[in-house]
């Protein structure tokens, strides 16, 4: 059976790959997954397209017998949030992530307010494909989609009651906020001023078309903002990517913080904040060796999963965890909700460090040092993907071994180094990420890699 889900949501350039006409089936596919009578929520980020790939889904739905509300344009972590706050049988978001601008996607989210599992997924793509759909008979037709204004305005006070706010605002911390032009920059800036914060935003206007920066939050996205930052003499600054469930910090000398190096000062905070035993942190393969050579010594265990969001959030559900984080800046924190939640970090970021008497750059700065490469390289639809990760193997025979595996990707290990060559699961990507004891070692692997990845690819 053909796969329409990624690692995160479908995915794809809209109106081309993605339109109208695949929107309605997968809402049809969709509803009737949930079953007539079902309470929807539907959201989208700012994307171009996102109007109308959105109501096609919801005339998908509506055609199942489903229930339908309307969330609009909010932080997807809000929608997240109000989908199992508010009881809702589940929901459906129209959002790319940190996709290029030309992208969109679909995403399907469960009533614990946490994305479809992969079981979940499968069985909407059987109906699809399958053409399986329930039409609900005109009688029993809802005439219409309803509003829910509530999520923004509880998501916002449930972000500010897991934190010391008078703590905080103690602190009066100078900010910057790039909200990367998209949802973000709405809540955001509240919780930020809520806690007492200066803030300089950059990039808030919502912008489909993301002229500012690309909508991935990355050094090279950021340097711009970083400069900019830097200039106006920072604490600390925070930036998102297009739906908002990332963070990826400044710290107060303008540098631009790798996520799992944020992700393993949050969940040392965290277990100050929740004490008790025991204390586990789960990650994905993909994060720094930093993370147990920082948390362990700390009492904090580390439990590694596949490459993912929801495999993170399913792992804390299942066997629980003080907290979750991926290197690309997203982090969890279960007190609040089971996903990664970019102004949760920011809100988490600020109390830790108004309980420090350092500078941000002074507590970056002390963690174990590390040199690390985060690429992509493009690969078209017929690239053999197995190939690919055979050749690169098969390079660095008697050299390391291959610590983990998932069905698109590779992790080795060898002395002072490892790297990850793993197909992406939301863009026709190969990522490439490299990290190393020193810095020539990173660009010697780097350039060895692409090289090896590109071999044929074209």
């Amino acid at each position: 059976m053909p796969e329409l889900f990624g690692t995160n949501g479908v995915r794809g350039i809209t109106n081309k790959e993605l339109g109208p006409e695949l929107a309605l089936g997968l809402g049809k596919a969709i509803g009737t997954y949930f079953g007539r009578g079902k309470k929807i929520l539907t959201a989208r980020d700012v994307r171009a397209g996102g109007d109308m790939l959105i109501k096609a889904v919801e005339s998908g739905l509506l055609s199942t017998g489903i229930r339908v509300y309307e969330a609009g344009q909010v932080p997807i972590p809000a929608h997240e949030y109000g989908v199992r706050r508010f009881g809702y049988d589940g929901g459906v978001v129209v959002t790319a992530s940190h996709n290029p601008p030309e992208f969109n996607g679909i995403k399907v989210i469960q009533a614990d307010g946490i994305e479809a599992d992969v079981p979940t997924e499968e069985e909407i793509e059987r109906i699809f494909f399958g053409q399986k759909f329930f039409a609900e008979e005109w009688r029993g037709l809802n005439y219409d989609t309803e509003r829910d204004d509530r999520i923004n305005g509880e998501y916002i006070r449930a972000v500010l009651s897991c934190v010391d706010v008078e703590k905080i605002k103690q602190r009066k911390f100078k900010i910057v906020i790039d909200g990367g032009n998209s949802v973000g920059s709405i809540t955001m800036s509240v919780i930020a001023k809520a806690l007492g914060c200066e803030v300089h935003e950059i990039n808030a206007k919502q912008d489909p078309l993301f002229p500012a920066r690309n909508p991935e939050p990355t050094p090279e996205s950021l340097a711009n903002t970083a400069k900019q930052a830097k200039k106006l003499g920072i604490d600390f600054g925070v930036a998102q990517d297009g739906d908002a469930d990332r963070a990826v910090f400044i710290d107060s000398n303008g540098e631009v913080q790798h996520g799992d190096r944020a992700g393993v000062l949050l969940a040392y905070w965290v277990s100050q904040k929740e004490g008790g035993q025991p204390k586990t942190v789960v990650t994905p393969f993909s994060s720094s060796n930093l993370t147990e050579e920082f948390l362990t010594q700390r009492g904090i265990q580390t439990r590694w999963t596949r490459v993912g969001s929801r495999f993170v959030s399913r792992v804390l559900v299942k066997e629980g965890g003080i907290a979750g984080f991926e290197d690309n800046g997203g982090f969890i924190y279960p007190k609040h909700q089971y996903v990664r939640d970019g102004a949760m970090a920011f809100a988490l970021m600020a109390e830790f460090l108004a309980s420090e008497s350092r500078t941000s750059a002074e507590i970056f700065g002390s963690l174990p040092k590390y040199y690390t490469s985060k690429i992509k390289v493009p690969f078209k639809k017929e690239t053999d993907i197995a190939a690919v990760l055979s050749r690169v193997t098969d390079a660095y025979s008697g050299m390391g071994e291959v610590a983990d595996t998932d069905d698109d990707g590779i992790k080795f290990s060898g002395k002072d180094f490892w790297f990850i060559v793993r197909r992406s699961g939301t863009e026709p990507v190969i990522r490439i990420s490299v990290e190393t004891r020193s810095e020539p070692m990173l660009r010697g692997i780097v350039e060895r890699l692409k090289a090896l990845v590109a071999e044929k690819n074209h």
